[in-house]
């Protein structure tokens, strides 16, 4: 009875002792460090039976006018608790800063990280805050448009560019590199490599009778690695220094050089000269090469692939972008060339298919060789005009394309008779000539009306003079200059504005152009829009100036800007976007 008396008076004691909650310090110790040169690192150790509000975690810098602000707040995603989020373990929270001018190189900011929580006994904390003191080395930010808004808490929306950069914030390696492959591969599919599938066909094709599979697999292989190495150099470098190569690249100078090389190598496919070193040196080279087990030809394709990395394909798309801003902020150019590396040879698998299928099935020495060499004469001479595109009136280039067609159809016999031969394979061709030669001609006359797009050489209606770099739709203010921009924006208050970068060198430029802003509903989606077009082709020092003011490496390119004319966070589009993706971005931006 005694021992039964004990316990009751035990077990009310334990019913009815007040419960022994943490001290604040006790329950949330917040932690924070340099993480990267633009990122901090902060950590909230929770202490037993804590939780942490997921919105109730927030930051700012002190100084309001330092120059540096806090560009995203990336938050882990809670987990569900009495209908909000919250964090049952300590949370790794990273803060990623930038600068809205030019600033000294170290800056000294006063940080407050601020958060609430409760404990699962039943007491709810006061909202606590913890300062911290950091010098920012300011060369390694990203110049950002200033906004007097907050940075946005997580579960935040963030651009594609921004979700990729967070990849590499994270830090797993394998993830970041099999990611990037990925996103190669699927990049592999965009105009951005088409052009290089005729120049490797056309390396195979000069190889002649000794090509097969595993040659063509080679030289496939050189020509992919050539493309990456120089992807990846002018990615770090673009990364790291702030300007991109393969956009400095796209000067008239440069694009007709490589427009007259491609020229030369059509007239060497024709059979009027061939393309070589001296005897003497390719003696030397041959017996070189024979010891290395090869058959020679090398060098060149090494050289082709790397020029076709920088002239032929300056895409700018989100991983890419994300890459850059990556090495940018952080200066790690080791892992963000590896990812870029890895994402070129992902974009180059096709390329090995190809080569290695056109290897393997390349006919037998003989007349066919002479044919084959012929058509790809012809295709190099159409990536001379699609390059000038770039830097020609559309009307010049239409006309261009024209002659091509004209004087193709003529050399394929569609101005001469049959002659009996009725069956097998030359009537087919004799008709195919007759049609390009009527495209030919409906081209010219397009051209000379004024057309630009030779898809579509005869419009019903006259050419919309809303714009005066492209065929789009949509009615856009051209501008070349940050000031201009700020004219613009301050005229704008109170609307909505969108900013597309645009180069008339830029493939995906213009396939937006001609598929995303004409579609009628996303015309539709931005009338309320004011429209605004940085054209940048001729990448002069203000429109250098004007990309870097948005951490840009290139286009396309769009910012959206709200009714207080501030950048919205997360909002912006890299790449082209078909008008699907586009209306889906247009209504995310709608419930910001």
């Amino acid at each position: 009875m005694k021992y039964f008396l004990l316990f009751i008076v035990f077990l009310n004691t334990l019913i009815f002792a007040e419960p022994k909650f943490l001290m604040p310090e006790e329950a949330f110790k917040a932690t924070a460090h340099l993480k990267k040169r633009c990122t901090i690192g902060a950590t909230i150790e929770l202490g037993q039976d804590i939780y942490l509000y997921q919105s109730k975690v927030s930051a700012k810098i002190v100084e309001k006018n330092s120059g540096i602000v806090i560009d995203r707040l990336v938050l882990p995603e809670g987990v569900e608790h009495d209908g909000e989020k919250v964090y049952l373990t300590s949370p790794s929270i990273d803060i990623a800063l930038a600068k809205t001018r030019e600033l000294d190189e170290i800056v000294p900011i006063t940080l407050v990280l601020s958060y609430q929580g409760c404990s699962e006994q039943g007491l709810c904390y006061e909202p606590m805050e913890t300062t911290f003191n950091f010098d920012i080395e300011t060369s390694a930010l990203i110049l950002k448009e200033a906004t007097p808004a907050a940075p946005k808490k997580s579960p935040i929306t963030v651009s594609e560019t921004d979700r990729i950069t967070q990849t590499f914030i994270e830090g797993n390696v394998p993830l970041i590199l099999l990611t990037f492959f990925t996103f190669g591969l699927l990049l592999s599919l965009t105009p951005c490599i088409f052009p290089m599938i005729p120049i490797l066909s056309s390396i195979i094709v000069a190889q002649g009778k000794n090509m097969n599979a595993r040659r063509g697999f080679t030289l496939s292989l050189v020509y992919v690695l050539s493309m990456s190495l120089a992807y990846t150099i002018a990615g770090v470098l673009a990364g790291l220094f702030g300007g991109n190569i393969q956009i400095a690249m796209q000067n008239p100078w440069v694009i007709s050089t490589f427009a007259l090389l491609f020229v030369g190598l059509a007239v060497s496919m024709f059979g009027y000269f061939k393309i070589g070193l001296p005897s003497s040196w390719q003696t030397r080279l041959t017996k070189s090469s024979e010891k290395a087990g090869s058959k020679g030809g090398y060098i060149g394709v090494v050289i082709m692939g790397f020029l076709s990395a920088l002239i032929v394909g300056p895409c700018v798309a989100p991983p890419l972008a994300g890459a850059l801003v990556y090495i940018g902020q952080s200066g790690d150019a080791l892992l963000g060339g590896a990812a870029l590396f890895v994402l070129s040879i992902g974009m180059g698998i096709p390329l090995l298919l190809i080569g290695t299928g056109a290897g393997k099935y390349m006919p037998r020495p003989g007349g066919w060789m002479d044919t084959v060499s012929h058509i790809f004469g012809v295709v190099m001479l159409a990536i001379a005009i699609w390059m000038l595109g770039r830097i020609l009136p559309p009307s010049v280039s239409m006309l261009l394309w024209a002659a091509l067609l004209i004087i193709l159809s003529i050399y394929m016999g569609a101005l001469e008779s049959l002659q009996g031969h009725h069956k097998g394979i030359k009537p087919f061709l004799k008709g195919l000539a007759i049609m390009m030669l009527a495209y030919g001609f409906i081209l010219f006359y397009g051209a000379l009306k004024g057309e630009t797009n030779p898809l579509a050489p005869i419009s019903a209606e006259a050419p919309s003079a809303l714009s005066e770099k492209t065929s789009s739709a949509l009615a856009f203010k051209t501008i070349h200059s940050a000031e201009e921009l700020d004219v613009i924006l301050a005229e704008s208050k109170g609307k909505k504005v969108m900013l597309d970068f645009y180069a008339d060198w830029c493939s995906s430029c213009k396939e937006l152009d001609e598929i995303t802003f004409k579609d009628p509903a996303v015309i539709q989606s931005l009338n309320d829009y004011v429209l605004v077009r940085a054209d940048v082709t001729a990448d002069s020092e203000a429109e250098k100036a004007l990309t870097k003011r948005f951490g840009l490496f290139g286009p396309p390119a769009m910012i959206f800007f709200d009714e207080s004319s501030a950048v919205i966070k997360g909002g912006d589009l890299i790449g082209f976007k078909n008008a699907e993706d586009f209306l889906s971005h247009i209504k995310t931006l709608e419930t910001k």
